[in-house]
C-alpha cells in the first residue's frame, strides 16, 4: 500500500477526520538516519502526526514544524511538513536503545519529560506558535493534549509504528479525529464509544486496513464522508545551493579557517542526512560571496 492521507467529515460536518498510512516514509526516515527501533517508532509517530497536521493547512506555502525537547535519552525530535503531503524529520540521538515496556517499544521512556512546540508559518507577519508539556511521551496522547489546550479543538489522535524482527518498518500510520464546537451530545457519545472499542492503529494496519477503513471503524455509525486523498512522502528540499547559503552565513573568518585546513569539508542535512562535499576551491568561491 502506497503512503497516502485521507481527509474526511462525519455526522453532517460535526466531525472532521484525517487518516494516513506512512509505512514507506517512516522506513525511508529509518534508512536515512540509521535509527534504532525505539527511535524509529518515536520519529515515525511524529512524522505521521506531522504529515496529517500539515494536510490541515490551506495554502501551498504554509509550513508546519513540530519540535519536542525532552529529558530522555532521545534528546528531542523535529518534524516539518507542508500542506501537500511532504514531511521530513530527525531525532537528536538516533542510537537510543531501551528495553521494551509491557512488550512494546518504550517511546515514552525514550522521551521522558519535555515540551512539545508546534509552529505554523502561514505567511503572516509572525508564525503561530503553541506549546504544551509532554503528558506521556507516547506522542499520540501529547498531540491530543496539544489540540485540546493550545488550539481548543477536542481531538482523538492515534499513531502507530510496528517493526519487523530485522528492525525494518512493518507498518506505520494513524488518524486524527476532531469535533466541531456545535457537535451534538449524542454524536460525541457515539464517537467516544467507538474510540474506546477500536483496535490499536498498528493492529488495524497489520490486518490490512486502509486509512478509509480505519476511519470507518473510528466513525462507525456517524455517516463518514471521504472528502479527498493525497499522496504522502518523506521529502527534503535541501540542495547544494541551499547548503552553500548556510556556509556563507557563518562568515568570512570561519570559511577562511576551513580553507586554511586545506581539506574538503562535508556538510550533512539534519533532516535527510544527505552529505554535501565542498572542495577548497569551492570554499574559496564561497569566501568571495561572504560579506563579513
Amino acid at each position: 500500500m502506497k503512503d497516502y492521507i485521507v481527509r474526511a467529515a462525519a455526522a453532517n460536518t460535526q466531525i472532521r477526520a484525517f487518516a494516513a498510512v506512512t509505512t514507506e516514509l517512516v522506513e525511508e526516515a529509518r534508512q536515512r538516519h540509521g535509527t534504532s527501533p525505539v527511535a524509529t517508532a518515536a520519529l515515525g509517530r511524529l512524522l505521521t502526526g506531522g504529515v496529517m497536521m500539515g494536510s490541515m493547512m490551506k495554502n501551498e506555502e504554509d509550513m508546519l514544524t513540530i519540535q519536542i525537547k525532552c529529558s530522555g535519552q532521545i534528546g528531542g525530535l523535529t518534524v516539518t511538513a507542508d500542506s501537500r503531503g511532504h514531511v521530513k524529520g530527525y531525532v537528536y540521538n538516533p542510537d537510543v536503545m531501551l528495553p521494551p515496556k509491557n512488550g512494546k517499544l518504550d517511546v515514552g521512556g525514550a522521551l521522558g519529560q519535555g515540551v512539545l512546540t508546534v509552529i505554523k508559518d502561514m505567511g503572516l507577519k509572525e508564525p503561530y506558535s503553541g506549546q504544551t508539556i509532554l503528558q506521556t511521551g507516547e506522542i499520540a496522547e501529547d498531540l491530543t493534549y496539544y489540540f485540546a489546550t493550545s488550539e481548543q479543538v477536542p481531538s482523538s489522535v492515534g499513531l502507530g509504528v510496528l517493526m519487523e524482527k530485522d528492525n525494518t518498518v512493518r507498518c506505520a500510520g494513524g488518524f486524527i479525529v476532531q469535533v466541531m464546537p456545535f457537535i451534538e451530545d449524542k454524536v460525541l457519545e457515539k464517537l467516544e464509544q467507538n474510540v474506546q472499542k477500536i483496535q490499536s492503529v498498528t493492529s488495524m494496519l497489520d490486518n490490512g486496513h486502509t486509512p478509509e477503513e480505519m476511519l470507518g471503524q473510528v466513525l462507525e455509525g456517524l455517516d463518514l464522508e471521504i472528502t479527498d486523498t493525497l499522496p504522502a512522502e518523506f521529502y527534503c528540499n535541501c540542495s547544494k545551493e541551499r547548503i552553500e547559503k548556510a556556509i556563507i552565513s557563518v562568515g568570512r573568518r570561519e570559511i577562511q579557517s576551513m580553507i586554511d585546513d586545506g581539506r574538503e569539508i562535508e556538510v550533512k542535512c539534519h533532516f535527510c542526512n544527505t552529505a554535501y562535499k565542498y572542495s577548497v576551491d569551492e570554499l574559496k568561491e564561497l569566501l568571495k560571496r561572504a560579506v563579513k
